[in-house]
């Protein structure tokens, strides 16, 4: 795990893709998942998430009880990562943003999470 050095590259609501400048390993947080990847995983994982069809899992498992309907597959064979659509969406910005410098950019209204309370 990198300590020093991070340079975040990109920010949503849910979590941040950074890179380690020393290790040159990618960094993924995201809600509860943690991912470290080189620059070849990473690039492969990024094209994956670019590409998947959320429409076509979310009608293939439209009947399905569970939330979480968009299967992602890992390099272990028993462990499938599972998202919504809004997560997929979230991914994809993540790594469409990467060029950007995120403390430049202005707040959409969907990312600020405040509760308002009218009294």
């Amino acid at each position: 795990m990198c300590k020093d050095r991070i340079k975040i590259l990109s920010k949503v609501k849910s979590g941040e893709l950074s890179l380690c400048l020393e290790s040159k390993i990618y960094l993924l947080e995201f809600n509860n998942i943690y991912l470290e990847l080189n620059k070849d995983e990473f690039q492969y994982f990024k094209d994956f998430v670019l590409n998947i069809e959320t429409d076509y899992w979310e009608h293939k498992y439209a009947s399905a009880k569970v939330k979480r309907k968009i299967p992602i597959p890992s390099m272990q064979s028993n462990l499938i990562l599972m998202f919504n659509g809004q997560e997929i969406n979230e991914l994809k910005v993540l790594f469409n943003d990467t060029g950007k410098d995120i403390f430049e950019a202005c707040l959409n209204v969907d990312e600020i999470d405040y509760t308002l309370i009218l009294n």
